[in-house]
């Protein structure tokens, strides 16, 4: 997922929303981008062919926060059309993956097949998982372009924790805030507010993995948290904070407005350093007495 995607966008501003028509829009949104990603030569994010012939689609920041995830189950929350999901597979878990969109539900159960991997998809709104998801898992993952969709960040984390078994993690990996509040580096320009949650709607045409696809434009609605905030909602569902990490540096920008360096890398260049780009996060869900 992409979070705070700015291109061909037409900001409106703080504006009162319905939570559910906020949902409404954003599912609509998704479920065109569902169907268009991973089908177009120019599509700078997913790979669909590269995919089914091996690629390893996830990155080395939630590997290595996940650890060795051979036989443990992972759900895998707004999994879009499953490739990172089946990634995970392709390392040994058994895993779920849940959307909101069905489109992407149904593409991902197609994908999985194509790929000749066992997983299980889940049509739902990660602010209201379904109690059969409960203190199933291992690990919970989310990454890249998550809680700017999220219009009730606590509900979101209560959900996470719920789905965890005594001692499981979520990991979180995600835009830093401080980073999504920028529209341009050269020239500098900031557009977005940095946390607070309010609704922020814009409409949008294009699509961050394809920003010339000839697509209608479509509203969106999107909410800014700041890493305070999102440190604050774990805490509040229960969970225990591990690590926190802020990186300057991604192998990809999904937001295609970094300069990439010598090595490959993308970096946030500010002054004489560079700023976040990336945060991290990995909780754990406590152990009771008898599970110690």
């Amino acid at each position: 997922m992409a979070a705070n995607d700015n291109l061909d966008t037409e900001a409106t501003g703080v504006q009162r929303v319905d939570p559910a028509d906020g949902l409404a829009a954003n599912q609509a949104l998704w479920d065109t981008w569902a169907e268009k990603h991973g089908t177009s030569p120019n599509d700078l994010s997913y790979n669909v062919e590269d995919f089914l012939a091996g690629r390893q689609t996830l990155r080395g920041i939630e590997r290595e926060l996940a650890g060795d995830v051979e036989g443990k189950d992972l759900l895998h929350l707004q999994c879009h059309f499953g490739m990172d999901t089946l990634s995970w597979a392709r390392l040994g878990a058994r895993v779920t993956g849940v959307d909101f969109s069905p489109v992407a539900i149904a593409r991902a159960q197609a994908l999985a097949e194509r790929a000749g991997l066992v997983a299980q998809f889940v049509e739902a709104d990660a602010q209201h998982l379904p109690d059969s998801l409960a203190h199933r898992f291992d690990l919970v993952v989310a990454t890249y372009g998550i809680l700017s969709w999220i219009a009730d960040l606590d509900a979101w984390m209560r959900g996470a924790a719920g789905a965890l078994r005594p001692g499981g993690r979520l990991v979180l990996v995600d835009l830093h805030p401080a980073f999504q509040t920028v529209l341009s580096i050269e020239p500098f320009v900031a557009d977005w507010p940095y946390g607070g949650g309010e609704p922020q709607r814009a409409v949008m045409s294009g699509s961050y993995a394809d920003p010339n696809a000839n697509m209608a434009p479509q509203e969106t609605v999107q909410y800014p948290y700041s890493l305070g905030e999102i440190v604050t909602a774990a805490a509040s569902a229960g969970l225990l904070v591990e690590r926190l990490g802020e990186h300057t540096e991604t192998e990809s920008d999904g937001r295609h407005i970094l300069p990439q360096g010598p090595d490959g890398m993308y970096r946030f260049p500010f002054s004489d350093t560079h700023l976040p780009i990336m945060y991290s996060l990995r909780a754990i869900a406590p152990r009771t007495a008898d599970d110690s």
